[in-house]
């Protein structure tokens, strides 16, 4: 992942586009941030699955910003976001759709034997061991709230 961000760095630096190598040096300053902060807990570096959250991350920060720009009526500032966005999605791995979120559910809440929402851990836990960058967990444990209440 690190490499990929790097050459994607290069590239664009080669192509001279701005809004990408700003959005990429931003994406390499949260990894390098993530990566200290870990050697100061005594653990490696952050993995590929770390730093899919990482980017998920990333994008709901700018989602929440393109909206308050939005609604403030500066749209060229919600445009930069929007680019930003985009920039990052294209790291992460394809989105699972409505229908396969619902089914990656019913198999995680059958596969870990939950039947409450005292359970709901052990499901959201499942789900982002296997589905890290895949889906908007938020979204997930609202979805895994409702199966299991």
């Amino acid at each position: 992942m690190r490499e990929t961000i790097t050459a994607a760095l290069k590239a664009a630096t080669k192509a001279q586009d701005k809004r990408r190598i700003s959005t990429l040096r931003l994406i390499a300053a949260a990894i390098k941030d993530r990566d200290i902060a870990a050697r100061g807990l005594g653990k490696s570096e952050a993995t590929d699955a770390e730093l899919l959250e990482l980017f998920a991350k990333m994008i709901k920060q700018r989602e929440e910003s393109v909206k308050i720009y939005a609604d403030a009526g500066r749209a060229d500032l919600a445009k930069q976001e929007a680019e930003e966005i985009a920039i990052i999605r294209e790291y992460l791995p394809k989105q699972l759709s409505e229908t396969d979120t619902q089914n990656a559910i019913a198999e995680a809440i059958a596969e870990t034997g939950a039947s409450s929402v005292k359970d709901m851990g052990k499901v959201m836990a499942a789900l982002k061991s296997r589905y890290a960058g895949q889906m908007d967990f938020a979204k997930a444990s609202a979805l895994v709230r409702a199966k299991l209440g």
